[in-house]
């Protein structure tokens, strides 16, 4: 099965575009058996020559989608699926782009027309989309619009399979299933781990840990250790000879257990892991009105951050989010750089802190809010999460704004006072990494239970 697809993007900085519109046809190699069509809120500025070249501009995409609300459909629709595009390392690129900033690994086969018809129709004097269809009598409308140019890509698509004499298209999509093929002992490996959440440790044959990794489906991401061909999967293959495991029943908990298993341990294939895993933070300042405003800027140790980023991006991601649910003002939070006011303004969607309309004192009880919100400075409480058992939770514990410790104890058993708490936690670093686990995962994960004491 195929996915076949073209994106449009807004342009801008290698891995900081965003996706503007999206189309998607399933293709069973005969007929299209689903589709997926939308245009998207990139969250982002457009780059003007995008603009004059797909027509798609800023205000057609005001009420669009965002990427997280049609991203299960781009998973369901694609899944067990090949994925085809005209130049499709990029199209690919930024759909893995998009969903990383969601902290979700999307990883699928990709076929590329532009690679397969330089084989199978050698001699065109350009494999550009528009000119290569044209040459061929493929008819195109809506050109660098995604539905055009996606239906463009079929039909070429439909073209190289019937070119495809010798049946090449076909055996490589096939060949690309079982990826990789595993080794007996591999096999049996994985065999012996279980799918749960939880932190695994693989060892060479002399029992030293080579890498550490958390997962909620550990034999599911081992078998992907095994079955990878990049540079750091090949010699992890070559040299692993057993594979231990710790359960931990929640996400946070391993993470936690990671990061510090890495720190403690420094296997040779975690490098990049025992850099600080974040590089943007959040800081609040006063300006001269007496106007509390916010700062997406690189993570600095001499300065205490409200909160901290994997990178910018998510953190300009963060504050847009931040701007809707606290009715907050675009040039007060370092998005919209203006002398007057900002465009949600202009729009009635501020109340015009920026132009010092709405006082500071109500300005601020609402970023007051966010930062209580975000924040656990000074805080003393405790994180239930899901334990190792159906009977079980987890409990990680912050006193005065510092990570402790984590511990599980059994539902039955009443935890109705600190002291009792601190007798079930094992305890752990506190450092700039493990707030930033902490504070990601409750940004992600609302509905977490907290008990603040």
């Amino acid at each position: 099965m195929y996915a076949i697809l073209d994106i449009e993007t807004t342009g801008g900085k290698y891995n900081e575009e965003g996706i503007t519109e999206i189309a998607i046809y399933k293709y069973d190699g005969h007929t299209i058996v689903d589709q997926f069509i939308s245009l998207i809120n990139p969250e982002r500025e457009i780059q003007p020559f995008v603009v004059n070249l797909t027509g798609i501009n800023s205000s057609m995409l005001r009420n669009a989608p965002k990427f997280y609300e049609i991203a299960k459909r781009i998973v369901e629709i694609t899944t067990d699926c090949i994925l085809v595009a005209h130049n499709a390392q990029f199209d690919y690129r930024i759909l893995c782009t998009e969903f990383r900033r969601l902290g979700f690994e999307y990883e699928r086969r990709t076929l590329c027309t532009v690679e397969l018809s330089k084989q199978l129709i050698p001699g065109q004097t350009s494999y550009s989309l528009g000119k290569l269809v044209r040459s061929l009598g493929i008819p195109v409308a809506d050109r660098h619009r995604a539905t055009g140019d996606a239906q463009a890509t079929v039909k070429l698509f439909k073209m190289l399979i019937d070119k495809d004499s010798s049946k090449t298209i076909i055996q490589n999509a096939i060949r690309l299933d079982p990826k990789y093929q595993l080794e007996p002992k591999h096999i049996d490996i994985i065999e012996e781990l279980p799918s749960i959440t939880g932190v695994y440790y693989i060892h060479k044959s002399d029992g030293e840990i080579i890498y550490i990794g958390k997962s909620k489906n550990i034999k599911r991401r081992i078998n992907q250790h095994f079955t990878s061909t990049n540079h750091k999967s090949k010699k992890i293959q070559q040299l692993v000879s057993a594979v231990t495991y710790e359960a931990t029943g929640s996400e946070l908990v391993a993470l936690l257990k990671e990061s510090e298993e890495i720190k403690r341990n420094k296997p040779i294939f975690n490098r990049a892991l025992r850099r600080t895993i974040f590089t943007h933070a959040l800081y609040s300042f006063k300006d001269d009105n007496n106007y509390i405003n916010l700062k997406i800027d690189v993570a600095d140790g001499r300065k205490n951050p409200i909160t901290t980023f994997s990178t910018r991006q998510s953190g300009k991601s963060f504050i847009t989010k931040a701007i809707e649910d606290y009715n907050l003002c675009q040039k007060l939070t370092g998005l919209y750089k203006t002398k007057t006011s900002c465009f949600n303004y202009d729009i009635k969607m501020c109340n015009g802190a920026c132009i010092q309309k709405e006082t500071p004192e109500l300005y601020n009880k609402r970023i007051e809010l966010l930062i209580d919100k975000n924040s656990y400075a000074n805080k003393n409480m405790v994180i239930i999460d899901k334990g190792r058992d159906v009977d079980e939770r987890s409990a990680i514990l912050i006193k005065n704004g510092i990570f402790q410790g984590l511990g599980f104890f059994n539902l039955n058993y009443q935890i109705n006072n600190i002291e009792v708490l601190e007798s079930i936690i094992t305890p752990m670093r506190n450092n700039r990494d493990t707030q930033h686990i902490i504070q990601s995962y409750l940004r992600k994960n609302n509905r977490i239970k907290k008990l603040i004491f």
